[in-house]
């Protein structure tokens, strides 16, 4: 990455934006000069590329949310080193359509992702972020809980796929989605 040591960015990245940044080796900031430091003690470097952030917490931060992607294997530090491009720093606010949410049923996870972002594919059901919040939280639970399974008599990881698939894609409320899978 380029070094910028006056480099300030061309938008207000922390204002009202989305983005999901990279973990990167803490190698990479070695020759950058940090340009802001938060309160709450998170590094800031610019670059003419993007920005890189050291911070021991992520995700909702004042107005904005910013998440890490994890380096495979993961570091074992809680302090991380992220690197976004200033065009993966997407706007959002409280009214708007803006996300969607994708699951991973082999790792029972699931997360939101904002719809200018690359892999949007323009028909998965967008929400605003009170919306997949809550939807989000639904969703979690039945990927990690079972006691909600016990009235089924069927196989769990076919039942939470179903279950799950259903609240994604569409605005059912989850107690309607769990009767019908009866």
């Amino acid at each position: 990455m380029a070094s910028a040591v006056s480099f300030r960015p061309k938008i207000n990245s922390f204002k009202n934006t989305f983005c999901i940044f990279k973990e990167v080796p803490l190698s990479e900031t070695e020759n950058l000069e940090q340009q802001f430091k938060s309160e709450s003690g998170s590094a800031y470097f610019y670059t003419e590329e993007g920005m890189y952030r050291l911070s021991n917490h992520w995700g909702r931060l004042a107005n904005s949310k910013w998440r890490l992607l994890l380096m495979n294997p993961a570091t074992e530090s809680k302090i991380k080193l992220g690197f976004a491009k200033w065009e993966d720093f997407y706007p959002d606010n409280a009214s708007e359509k803006l996300y969607y949410i994708e699951a991973d049923f082999e790792n029972h996870t699931a997360n939101y992702y904002h719809k200018n972002g690359p892999d949007y594919n323009g028909t998965t059901l967008l929400r605003t972020t009170a919306e997949t919040r809550k939807r989000l939280k639904n969703i979690r639970n039945i990927l990690t809980l079972t006691q909600w399974a016990k009235h089924y008599n069927q196989d769990i990881e076919v039942l939470r796929k179903r279950i799950v698939t259903e609240l994604i894609n569409t605005d059912k409320p989850l107690e309607t989605i769990k009767r019908e899978m009866l």
